[in-house]
């Protein structure tokens, strides 16, 4: 189709990322169709629904220059604070912990969208600081506060998973503006020494259940391990091509627990086999090469600390809750992008994507950047 036919703004749009990503959205909605028992509600059609809204958010993000990207960054990242001081303060309880604010139309999760805050302000204040500076401790100190403010609001919550996803966003736009190598393996020693003392003094019980239950889920199967346990039942009985579209029976007989959310993998793996697994997996491994092709192509150092640290955010995502539903990490309650359902997750993803597509733009006018 010629350009005369096809307007600029879809012509310019990234459809060799967006096309498998409509196939998994398609997917994840099959999924939760099934997991409703064969409804559209409540899972299915909220899900699809949310990723159209928030596609057309990216796109308009997309569409947003450098200049205001730069501007907002800090803005930004003191609202998002602002709001988990709030949460501390008047925020929902559920499930044991405090993390939601009721804004009465919605339930927002502060938490959540710290997780492209943190890249956005950590590429604008690398972009600001000399070069010579990065591997200094100018480059190091204020780089850590700015983590750190939000992560400890976030353990106190608490929510151990989400402060993980936002040191690990922060930690890798460290490394990629250029801080040594030596100080991330001193602080991965630190943290090997520090976790002993940390696993008895600063975890709650619950969440020293899940770390023992990692170790050993077999050890108690019908209580702390019931999760990990009931997911690999899933998986692994789903075969190669799967048990078939609505035939899963850990989901459908309620089996395994959180079947729409964070153990969405397994309910599709279930019914759709060993094939619909590798077909998540190649969706995200295009998502992530063209996020990374995006970050090398940017025109800038923000730029590209920007596309390379949002690409990261929702590989965090991704990898963590497939090692999690596969026993191969610790039940941390962290979603599957664009497959789970959750209005928040989605939310933070879409911006992550959008912010990519907009460097993206950005590579094809490195002239203007508007």
């Amino acid at each position: 189709m010629s350009r005369s036919v096809v307007p600029d703004v879809v012509a310019r749009q990234p459809w060799q990322m967006l096309i498998p990503l409509f196939g998994l959205v398609a997917l994840g909605g099959a999924v939760l169709y099934s997991a409703a028992g064969g409804h559209l509600q409540p899972y299915a059609l909220s899900h699809v629904v949310r990723f159209l809204v928030f596609l057309v958010m990216a796109i308009v993000i997309s569409r947003m220059s450098r200049n205001l990207f730069r501007m907002a960054a800090y803005p930004i990242y003191g609202g998002i604070v602002a709001l988990l001081v709030l949460v501390e303060a008047i925020g929902a309880v559920g499930g044991g912990s405090q993390r939601w604010l009721n804004l009465g139309f919605m339930t927002l999760q502060p938490s959540e969208l710290m997780k492209p805050a943190i890249v956005l302000v950590l590429a604008k204040f690398y972009e600001s600081l000399p070069p010579p500076m990065t591997a200094s401790l100018r480059g190091l100190i204020p780089a850590g506060v700015l983590i750190g403010i939000p992560a400890g609001l976030v353990v106190l919550q608490p929510d151990l998973g989400t402060a993980l996803a936002i040191c690990f966003g922060g930690a890798v736009t460290m490394f990629l503006a250029g801080l040594p190598l030596a100080w991330f393996l001193s602080a991965g020693g630190a943290a090997i020494i520090a976790a002993p003392i940390a696993f008895f003094t600063l975890l709650h019980g619950y969440q020293r259940n899940r770390v023992l239950t990692f170790l050993n889920p077999e050890s108690d199967p019908l209580g702390t391990g019931y999760h990990i346990t009931q997911s690999k039942i899933a998986i692994g009985s789903g075969g190669i091509f799967g048990k078939g579209f609505g035939n899963g029976t850990q989901s459908h007989l309620q089996y395994l627990p959180e079947a729409h959310t964070d153990f969405v993998f397994a309910t599709m793996a279930e019914e759709w086999g060993f094939l619909g697994g590798l077909f998540v997996l190649f969706v995200f491994g295009v998502l992530m090469a063209w996020g990374l092709r995006v970050s090398r192509r940017a025109p800038d150092r923000f730029s590209s600390l920007l596309a390379a640290g949002m690409t990261a955010t929702i590989f965090f995502y991704v990898a963590i809750n497939l090692m999690m539903v596969m026993g191969l990490a610790p039940v941390v309650g962290i979603p599957l992008p664009f497959m789970s359902h959750g209005g928040t997750s989605m939310l933070t993803n879409m911006i992550c994507l959008g912010s990519i597509m907009a460097v993206n733009r950005w590579n094809q006018r490195p002239s203007t950047f508007s």
